[in-house]
């Protein structure tokens, strides 16, 4: 009788928090992922230009609780080999011969590591309205083969079935074993930190 008795209050207790618990599988068409690449150097003024890259094939997904915040979850893997500079900016023809590089050994070497992912640990926040929320996450960053602790701001929107997540961080190649590039012997040189800004789409039972 007791050990019935214990099993319905365990089912009370867990069955109202595995119930708040949404799950909202990432979708990859509608999912932007943009990467800004900037450059530096004392000849920077005069040569080289900026890179802007799109990252394909956006996949994971959002568990969100949003009577407590902290049951939340975020888990998004993209495939490095799909990234891909933007052409407009480059000089014709260049387009293709960064994103090789970029793809390549001295830099992401994404044939080794072509699994870039990011895994949340903690996510705290606040809701701003009754469909938007601002949250901070906590996670682990795995790229180049190295996994780092970063924190990712987010602006979270939820309608119906739907959420969207907006945010941008900031990311230091170094920390994860890549040198950055320079060329022009050294003069102008692609900078350390790059800029990562996202709109993540996300919906309910997909």
């Amino acid at each position: 009788m007791r050990l019935r008795f214990a099993r319905v209050l365990l089912l009370l207790w867990v069955g109202p928090a595995a119930a708040a618990t949404r799950t909202f599988p990432i979708d990859s068409r509608t999912s932007i992922v943009h990467i800004h690449v900037g450059k530096t150097g004392l000849g920077s003024f005069a040569g080289g230009h900026e890179h802007e890259v799109i990252a394909r094939s956006v996949q994971g997904e959002v568990a969100a609780d949003f009577e407590d915040l902290s049951r939340s979850s975020v888990e998004v893997t993209f495939d490095a080999t799909s990234l891909a500079v933007i052409p407009q900016g480059e000089p014709e023809g260049d387009a293709q011969k960064v994103e090789q590089a970029m793809k390549g050994p001295q830099v992401l070497d994404a044939r080794s590591f072509p699994s870039i992912r990011f895994r949340s640990r903690l996510v705290t926040g606040k809701q701003l309205s009754q469909s938007s929320y601002e949250l901070k996450v906590t996670g682990d960053l795995s790229l180049h083969g190295v996994e780092q602790p970063i924190v990712v701001p987010l602006q979270i929107e939820v309608r119906g079935d739907a959420l969207t997540a907006i945010g941008k961080v900031v990311v230091k190649q170094s920390d994860f074993g890549i040198e950055p590039t320079s060329a022009a012997g050294g003069l102008v040189k692609v900078e350390d930190e790059v800029t990562v800004t996202f709109r993540i789409a996300a919906r309910e039972g997909a």
